[in-house]
């Protein structure tokens, strides 16, 4: 996820390039970088850092120049670096491209451009692939070329391209990844999201997946993968920008909660072979000794995270059979953990900047151990400092509660759990082939639970919930630490006090504090454990609580014995916890809406924790 801004008219390009990046700086915030067409040539300028280090690095020298493009970038491939901030251009500099999304099969794509075609590469990323690819097809024709060149490509992509030879010419293509054109007289627009527009036009066009765009001053032609003309009514853009900034949500927890089916998507791209259902993480450079011989491993982390480290510890013993601590990264190294050879650990972090996750890492490193890091954030602190790095591509959090990031961890620590069960032949083959499938449905199942019928049903339940000062999240076995979290989210944005507990450990004293009316969130998605906790919710019922039942479809007595329930599609039980997670967000959110708090910014909490 990152920004694309592109230019051309009569109007100083450089202007309208700099304030739609910042427009779209909430989109990736580590580089940026414009090409300008200037007397025939482009010219290239990139700055690792804020779009307003770019800013005082052009200074005033581009001012007549009237066609260009520009990037914000969130890093996947290759550190947030000068050299690796788009644009990328061709060997000749004559062609240069910003891209957002993944190009899956760069590494083929580069040694054959490289061994074949002799191009020389500059940066560590996917996209320059994509300016010496077009380099190899061009003939004075750039929309030809590109459309060449993206026939060879695996992946996501929105592009924009110009060439030194056509100098108010812009080339578009789209595939997964969002592009607008937005209408001027005599002049048009091009962008990832809309904000980068409207302070110049409401009147838009929105490209769909595998559609190019040839752009100049006064002309937009939109054409399919076969050449043909396309017509596109003009979409009239009636958003204010704090909306458009939230894709016409109210706030940014909303949007981030939305986007999960395209993040839990992202971070399987290239780790899931669709054609042969095999997990491959041959990119965290394990042998398969090494994962055989692992007798413990350490997830260390902080808040979320470590409630997505406790369900990592429950698969991972259960599915892939190795040992597992579980610590909150500012104990852990207080406790003095035993170290011995041939364990693990692996710190969690969204930011990679937690302090006290960065300060497990380096003791962990201390005494000898290798450390895997899960985090969003590519040259943040803890991928720097680990020895391996599974990035989750969700793209940047702007909420402070996370969301997103914690099911991208989530599906993460699966991925890992299948691949180190294959390797040490601890996973039935069966199970394996179901969790993976089931993996790869994530992201419809996810769309099901966002629908709108459900998103009304648990707005509604928030309003009964929102007038209490305190609530319980109950679950057993899987769906304990989903109640953990719940209960987590529900409290940092409602200010409702939420805790969260085992439910078989009710009756040793939250029985207590149990009184009429008072909402109980209770997970119910594990047929091992079902008759229990059903137990445990007549406990509840009992004594007048009321209680809201998450669950799967099939699981029939829920519904009988609770006051409402919220039903999952059904899954294999090892992969509810990801499912169940959503409409515990999104209870949080409608509470907190409900209350009238600052969701996005609750009080008295920050993003990144930086300080112990």
């Amino acid at each position: 996820m990152c920004g694309i801004v592109g230019y051309t008219g009569a109007r100083e390009a450089n202007p309208i390039l700099i304030d739609g990046l910042k427009k779209l700086e909430y989109r990736g915030y580590d580089s940026a970088g414009v090409a300008l067409h200037r007397d025939g040539c482009l010219v290239i300028n990139k700055a690792a850092g804020s779009v307003a280090d770019l800013e005082k690095k052009l200074g005033d020298q581009f001012n007549k120049v009237t066609v260009g493009i520009g990037h914000t970038r969130w890093a996947t491939h290759g550190r947030p670096t000068d050299i690796n901030a788009h644009p990328h251009c061709s060997c000749d500099n004559k062609i240069a491209v910003v891209h957002n999304g993944i190009i899956e099969n760069h590494q083929s794509l580069r040694q054959w451009l490289a061994d074949e075609a002799g191009h020389s590469f500059r940066s560590e990323t996917d996209t320059e692939v994509m300016a010496h690819l077009i380099e190899e097809y061009y003939e004075d024709d750039l929309l030809e070329a590109v459309r060449k060149a993206v026939k060879r490509v695996e992946g996501s992509y929105a592009m924009v391209v110009i060439a030194a030879g056509e100098p108010d010419h812009l080339v578009c293509v789209r595939q997964d990844s969002p592009l607008i054109i937005g209408l001027g007289e005599g002049e048009n627009f091009v962008a990832s999201d809309i904000p980068a527009l409207l302070a110049h036009t409401r009147r838009t066009k929105i490209l769909e997946d595998g559609e190019f765009a040839s752009i100049t001053a006064d002309r937009v032609e939109i054409s399919d993968r076969d050449g043909k003309v396309v017509e596109r009514e003009i979409l009239e853009i009636t958003w204010d920008l704090e909306a458009a900034e939230k894709g016409g949500y109210e706030h940014f927890m909303l949007k981030e909660i939305m986007e999960q089916p395209v993040a839990v998507k992202e971070t399987m791209r290239q780790r899931i072979d669709p054609s042969t259902g095999q997990v491959d993480l041959s990119e965290l450079g394990f042998t398969e000794a090494e994962l055989s011989s692992l007798e413990k491993i350490f997830i260390v982390a902080c808040g979320t995270a470590y409630h997505a480290g406790l369900l990592g510890k429950a698969i991972i013993e259960k599915v892939a059979g190795v040992e597992v601590e579980v610590d909150v990264a500012s104990e852990f190294r207080y406790r003095e953990p035993i170290f011995e050879k041939n364990q693990l650990a692996i710190v969690i972090s969204q930011s990679g900047e937690t302090a006290d996750t960065l300060a497990a890492l380096r003791l962990a490193r201390r005494n000898g151990l290798k450390v895997l890091a899960i985090t969003n954030v590519v040259g943040s602190s803890v991928s720097r400092e680990a020895d391996r790095v599974f990035y989750t591509w969700a793209g940047p959090e702007i909420a402070v509660a996370s969301t997103k990031a914690y099911l991208t961890q989530l599906v993460a620590l699966y991925l890992l759990t299948i691949y180190i069960g294959k390797a040490r032949r601890s996973i039935d083959p069966e199970l394996a082939g179901e969790l993976v499938k089931n993996l790869m449905d994530l992201p419809g199942n996810l769309k099901k639970i966002l629908s709108e019928e459900s998103l009304s049903r648990l707005s509604s339940y928030c309003n009964h919930l929102s007038q209490w000062e305190s609530a319980f999240f109950v679950g057993r076995n899987l769906d304990y630490p989903v109640a953990m979290e719940g209960a987590l989210k529900l409290k940092e944005i409602s200010y409702i006090h939420a805790e969260a507990y085992a439910a078989g450990e009710l009756k040793h004293g939250p029985l207590a504090l149990i009184v009429e009316g008072i909402p109980v969130i209770a997970l119910v998605t594990q047929k091992a454990v079902s008759e229990k906790i059903l137990g445990n919710i007549q406990e509840v019922k009992a004594r007048g609580g009321a209680v809201f039942a998450i669950t799967q479809e099939g699981f029939d007595d829920v519904s009988r014995q609770v006051d409402s329930v919220f039903y999952l599609p059904a899954v294999n039980d090892i992969l509810a916890p990801v499912l169940s997670a959503v409409p515990t967000q999104l209870i949080a959110y409608y509470a907190a809406v409900a209350r009238g708090s600052s969701v996005d910014k609750p009080r008295n909490l920050a993003k990144s924790v930086t300080v112990e």
